[in-house]
């Protein structure tokens, strides 16, 4: 079912970006720079079911490879060393990150054609939208 995911997605709606990158501890000039951006996500599956999710933005590429249900070391953009775990529960996928002293949950769903996106810390929540480029 992670197929209804594959494809390059452009951000087209972001809400509390800005305030969730201040409680994960980034400076305010990056948090500007971030808030302008317009990423685009793109998820692939190969045949041997890794999945490659790339996030592109004019300042920095990340991706991640991985097979569902599989744990993996990954570093976060806070530069923290992270536990990750990606599931697919419910028609979501969902992307656990664990570290020292923190947690992250990601869930990724597709609602009217649409992917949303919501990042989980603590209370805070940020929901980004996303629309499939043809």
């Amino acid at each position: 079912m992670v197929e209804q995911f594959v494809g390059t997605w452009k951000l087209t709606f972001s809400e509390n970006f800005g305030e969730f990158l201040k409680l994960l501890g980034v400076p305010a000039a990056q948090r500007q720079m971030a808030n302008k951006q317009k990423p685009i996500f793109s998820l692939s599956v190969d045949d041997q079911g890794t999945i490659t999710m790339q996030s592109l933005s004019i300042f920095k590429v990340t991706e991640l490879k991985f097979k569902l249900d599989e744990p993996f070391e990954e570093t976060t953009l806070q530069n923290k060393q992270a536990t990750t775990a990606v599931t697919l529960e419910n028609g979501k996928l969902i992307q656990n990150h664990n570290w020292d002293g923190g947690e992250l949950r990601v869930e990724r769903e597709i609602l009217d054609g649409k992917m949303i996106v919501k990042s989980i810390m603590g209370n805070a929540v940020v929901v980004r939208t996303y629309e499939k480029e043809a």
